[in-house]
């Protein structure tokens, strides 16, 4: 009998920066975070200029108006009425006879700039609603492989079929979520698709190149519209403004939902409901401790990032082979996690603990598959190696929670990584309110290094302003020259 699983989604809402955990039977299984000076790009859809083509590399780089231009492969371009062609991943064209220096292009962002990497574009556009994704340049209509009844899959398809002549032409995907969807639903999600399709059509015909054209939602309403089959009992967040914006969002596009969703007023911060801060912090440190004593190493490269599984304090009661292989099967659960907090992408290896018997590496990668089948991203596990290393690749599209939260430590010359002034300023402001709400005092001091005072009496300024009026007490700053950066105290007077 497989036990229930309770999902909740926090969702913390500052001026500056938007934080949603997901959170299954009390413990934080995803994070994401999305700050206002660093909107995420995936998804968004732009009016480009070629600015280079590459022949060597079958690529160019397009000019979309963003900081470092944007990178599009040759496997990316769709040929128009070639769609098959195309499908087929068949990169026997030549850059140079699809593409020209200065030749406007519409394209679309598949993957966020990650380190020194711009944006990686593709010619394929898509547009995702709650039910369906649209594409424009396709023809066919696909059913997500989650949908596992064939009834149900044959019904959907023919609903897409029964409407596709009355619109623009275009192929159709139909999302997971859909599964026992009326045709109403369908329909009124078709409608809605074609309705945004020529709206940016409209901004292609009339912007100048090198412009956005289609923006994808804020991070709140992204995720109640992928939640898609995920059976969420509570939705809390803690910002009135945003709690009556996806209250009217659910109402319109996801009814269901509509009942879950609950303002969080409470004086305690939201995320220390189930400890999410200090799971945050925790999934930015290298060691992960495991409950039988042994821990995870996990290194973060530009290349891929590394697992490595130690048994540690933990000695076990009957042998070694037995210890190591309770080390390793319990592993396969912290790493499914950690991934998935961690938002690791790319090409990942996991070193388990060497095991002599064959059934037991066989039961140890399929508890690993197992693990894996609740993470949304999609995944692919190899062969173990000749060195017995499992090889996977988890599919890497935003950046990881530790690029987005920290930079390269200036102390280590980029060895290792560090708390950014911003987010130890974010810290510093939910400590203040929790000093406030708790203790009595005058008012309030800040002691914490040179560059976090300078960000707290420059760019957050205005923010620390808005804190001090919240709270009705004034909050002076004192800069430690022996604190490093990710120091702080917040002393009451």
């Amino acid at each position: 009998m497989s036990m229930l699983t309770r999902e909740e989604l926090l969702i913390n809402i500052t001026p500056r920066e938007t934080r949603v955990a997901y959170v299954e039977n009390g413990v934080l299984q995803e994070v994401h975070v999305e700050r206002a000076s660093r909107r995420g790009l995936l998804g968004n859809v732009y009016k480009g200029k070629v600015s280079r083509v590459l022949p060597g590399m079958q690529a160019a780089f397009v000019e979309v108006g963003l900081e470092r231009t944007a990178f599009l492969h040759v496997s990316d371009i769709v040929r128009p009425m070639d769609e098959e062609h195309a499908a087929a991943g068949n990169t026997d064209d030549q850059i140079m006879e699809l593409l020209r220096e200065g030749q406007d292009i519409v394209v679309q962002v598949i993957k966020d700039p990650i380190g020194s990497k711009g944006a990686r574009l593709t010619t394929q556009i898509s547009i995702p609603s709650r039910y369906l994704v649209y594409v424009p340049g396709g023809s066919h209509v696909g059913i997500s492989q989650k949908i596992e009844s064939a009834d149900e899959r044959q019904r959907l398809k023919d609903i897409i079929l029964q409407h596709m002549s009355n619109f623009d032409p275009g192929g159709y995907i139909v999302r997971t979520v859909a599964d026992g969807i009326s045709d109403d639903a369908i329909l009124k999600d078709m409608q809605f698709l074609q309705k945004l399709w020529r709206a940016i059509q409209e901004r292609v015909g009339t912007e100048p190149a090198a412009g956005l054209v289609h923006e994808d939602m804020p991070l709140v309403m992204r995720t109640m519209r992928d939640l898609g089959g995920r059976q969420i009992e509570a939705i809390r967040v803690d910002s009135r403004e945003t709690y009556d914006k996806i209250k009217k969002f659910a109402g319109k596009f996801l009814p269901e939902l509509v009942d879950s969703i609950e303002h969080y007023p409470g004086e305690r911060p939201i995320f220390d409901l189930y400890g999410v801060d200090d799971e945050i912090h925790k999934a930015l440190e290298r060691k992960v401790q495991l409950k039988s004593g042994g821990y995870l190493i996990i290194d973060q490269t530009e290349a891929m990032t590394t697992i490595d599984v130690n048994t540690g304090a933990f000695v076990g009661h009957r042998n070694l082979e037995e210890t190591i292989f309770k080390t390793n099967l319990e592993a396969t659960q912290t790493i499914a996690r950690q991934m998935r907090l961690r938002n690791l992408g790319g090409i990942i290896i996991i070193d388990f603990i060497d095991m002599k018997e064959p059934d037991h590496r066989r039961q140890v990668l399929r508890a690993l598959e197992k693990n894996l089948e609740r993470d949304h991203a999609r995944t692919h596990l190899s062969e173990v190696s000749s060195l017995g290393l499992v090889q996977m690749t988890r599919k890497r599209v935003r950046e990881s929670l530790a690029q987005i939260m920290c930079e390269p430590c200036s102390a280590c010359s980029g060895r290792g990584t560090m708390l950014t002034p911003e987010t130890v300023c974010y810290d510093i402001f939910r400590e203040i309110l929790r000093e406030a709400r708790q203790f009595d005092a005058q008012q309030l001091l800040v002691l914490a290094s040179q560059p976090v005072v300078d960000l707290l009496v420059d760019e957050e300024s205005t923010s620390l302003a808005e804190l001090e009026e919240f709270i009705g007490k004034p909050i002076k700053l004192q800069i430690e020259a022996e604190y490093t950066q990710e120091q702080f105290d917040v002393v009451l007077m």
